[in-house]
Order: structure tokens, then C-alpha cells, then sequence
């Protein structure tokens, strides 16, 4: 059975282990996540104890869809601090374990964290994702706005300069 939730500090504490898993199997997949290779579950720690600090914070929105119990995606919002931005966020790593893609877990997962993004008073969500890789085609399918390229922008976990493409959405 899947299930989608938005999860709290408490819970997202309590998933710290399966996201770590989630994370180091997109990156070691090839996903230019901000991390380099050899990169391990173990690696991701730490990553993960800062998204559930930022979480309880009321800073970042953190989704997940589970399969029997088991995180197997996630999707996160952060919450823009500053006092000129409180109608903006930024979707962060869209991350699906490649033992669950193809369920349509991505589109569920963006649903939920862009309804909640509304919920609390976004009305604007921006993300950067690297260009020709799969995630770039997943956003106009959701109905993101491409706004251009950035060359050179990260480098991929492999090593090599990855350039990015920049998207916004209008929710709520």
C-alpha cells in the first residue's frame, strides 16, 4: 500500500534512515544532488538531521510517499525567510529510490507539497534541476514554467560541470 504525508520534526526523525537511503541511491544513480560520488546511506546523515532541524524550524516542507512502511520518495519545500519573500519557496530534491519509479509517485509527491506550500502562503515556487537529466523533463509535466539555463552551474557526483535549468510555478 502507498501512502503520502507531510511529515513533522518528530516523524521526520523517525525516517532519517530510509531517506538516507532514498538519497544516496538517486545520487549514486547519477542525480546531481549537491553531493559527490563514492557516496554512502551513512553519508547522508547528517543532510537529513538539518532537513528535520529545518522542519521543526517551520522552515521546510518535507513529503514523503511510503510503500509498506518504507520512504521510498521525497520532495521538499523551503520556506523563504526573507521579509521581502514571504509568498516564495524553493522545491528541493525531488527524489524517488529507483526501485519505486514509474508509480507516479513524483506527480502525488508534488501535488501534496505544493498544496501545502499554498496552505501556509506560498503563492510562488521556484526550483533548479540539472539540465538533460530525467528530472528536467518531469517538471513541464507538472505544469512548471522553464525560465533558462545556467551554464556550468554544479558539478555532477561523477565530476564534470552540469549546467542548470531554472523553474518557477504559481500555486495556490
Amino acid at each position: 500500500m502507498t501512502s503520502f504525508h507531510i511529515l513533522d520534526a518528530q516523524a521526520a526523525e523517525q525516517a532519517i534512515d530510509d531517506l538516507c537511503d532514498v538519497l544516496s541511491d538517486c545520487i549514486n544513480g547519477g542525480a546531481s544532488l549537491g553531493f559527490m560520488l563514492p557516496f554512502t546511506p551513512q553519508d547522508a546523515q547528517a543532510y537529513w538531521r538539518g532537513v528535520a532541524e529545518a522542519v521543526r524550524l517551520g522552515q521546510t516542507i518535507l513529503a514523503v510517499a511510503e510503500i509498506e512502511g518504507r520512504v521510498v520518495a521525497t520532495v521538499q519545500v523551503g520556506l523563504a525567510q526573507k521579509p521581502n519573500q514571504p509568498h516564495r519557496g524553493d522545491l528541493m530534491k525531488l527524489l524517488v529510490h529507483r526501485d519505486a519509479r514509474g508509480l507516479g509517485l513524483s506527480r502525488k509527491l508534488m501535488d501534496l507539497v505544493e498544496q501545502e506550500a499554498a496552505r501556509r502562503g506560498r503563492t510562488l515556487l521556484v526550483l533548479d534541476t540539472a539540465t538533460g537529466s530525467d528530472a528536467e523533463a518531469i517538471y513541464p509535466r507538472f505544469g512548471w514554467q522553464r525560465v533558462g539555463v545556467i551554464p556550468d552551474y554544479a558539478l555532477w557526483p561523477q565530476g564534470g560541470f552540469c549546467d542548470t535549468t531554472l523553474f518557477y510555478k504559481r500555486v495556490g
